[in-house]
């Protein structure tokens, strides 16, 4: 193990607690705060607020600060995929992007141009070396673990990575952060998408998209109102529809069961609908963190989301991708989310949703 080592310093308290913990362990630590995106309007993400967060703990743990300015390459490696994707009618994940394209490829770089061989992140997740390969586990935290967000990190990505509190629950990270009298021991949580960080999502994207309407209708084909644009929907929705106070029906709430981009169509349901639950579906090429798969077919458990609780199934690999096929019915599986695999501790890889098979 190297004794140089770059954190990655959000100003959060996950982070700070890492670069105390490397610092009581005797390592020559340095911190870098990264700003991926431009501030353009006064309700963006606080980047100014958290950057001086991070240099009162590098201040107080005794470690080099440094910052620098990734937006260009969160840009165009994250955001205008992120875009694309949603102009197709999907409903993309950026997190896993930004984490293999920013925080362990660009982060990564700078960090060798400084000097530091290895770096360290306040993600919930562990990595265990093995035969050579090296392994990404869940966090310690089954509320935290993060590993769902970096199952598409390479070997190589991997081998220079650490996370030193993957084997805390937050509740102890917050105690040691506070032991350690860190200046954000208290500090709460950050949440939403980085690029949008708490500002609603709809008044920000269609600032890059504007508004695309469409027909809303119901499976039986009868059209019931009217969408702004399917960018400002995504699979299982429920509200924000428009039609929560239209007469007849069942009275029950209702809930986007598919996005037919196509031509432009959004369908709606009330209720549970049959619509909202498939059991398999198609898969773009899979990533694997040990760079191959397990075999050619392979029972695991998945995650369609995060914090989604483990379910079982099979991942049958194929020329152009794959499928998988779910024990039980799966609700609101989603085209352009990630669906990650495990067996056990080990986080298998993953692959985005491409077409759901609904039942």
């Amino acid at each position: 193990m190297s004794a140089r080592v770059l954190v990655g310093l959000s100003g959060g308290v996950d982070s700070s607690l890492t670069t105390w913990l490397l610092k009581q362990q005797g390592r020559d630590v340095g911190a870098l705060f990264m700003k991926n995106w431009e501030e353009d309007d006064s309700e963006a993400c606080p980047a100014e607020a958290d950057a001086e967060d991070a240099r009162r703990v590098a201040a107080a743990t005794g470690v080099p600060f440094f910052a620098r300015n990734f937006a260009a390459e969160y840009w165009d490696g994250v955001f205008e995929h992120f875009l694309a994707e949603l102009r197709r009618g999907r409903t993309p994940n950026p997190d896993v992007l930004c984490n293999r394209e920013v925080k362990f490829k660009t982060f990564v770089e700078q960090a060798q141009d400084l000097g530091y061989p290895k770096i360290a992140t306040g993600h919930y997740a562990q990595v265990r070396e093995r035969d050579g390969r090296f392994e990404l586990l869940r966090g310690a935290d089954p509320g935290k673990d993060q590993s769902y967000f970096l199952y598409a990190l390479e070997q190589s990505q991997l081998a220079v990575a650490e996370f030193p509190i993957g084997h805390l629950r937050k509740s102890e990270v917050r105690a040691l952060a506070a032991q350690a009298n860190l200046p954000t021991a208290s500090k709460r949580d950050s949440t939403g998408i980085c690029f949008i960080g708490e500002r609603a999502f709809d008044p920000f994207i269609q600032r890059y998209l504007g508004s695309n309407p469409g027909a809303m209708i119901t499976p039986d084909g009868e059209q019931i109102g009217e969408h702004r644009g399917l960018h400002f929907y995504t699979i299982g929705q429920r509200g924000g529809l428009g039609i929560g106070g239209r007469k007849g029906g069942s009275g029950e709430p209702w809930f986007v069961l598919d996005k037919r981009a196509a031509d432009n169509t959004l369908i709606v349901a009330q209720g549970e609908h049959a619509l909202l639950y498939a059991r398999s579906a198609r898969l773009e090429t899979p990533h694997f963190v040990a760079g191959s798969a397990p075999s050619a077919e392979f029972r695991c458990t998945a995650k369609t989301r995060y914090r989604q609780p483990d379910q079982t199934c099979t991942v049958t690999l194929h020329s152009t991708g794959a499928k998988v096929v779910f024990d039980t019915p799966q609700r609101a599986l989603t085209p352009g989310q990630s669906v990650v695999f495990y067996q056990g501790e080990i986080c298998l890889g993953g692959a985005v949703l491409d077409v759901v098979d609904r039942i």
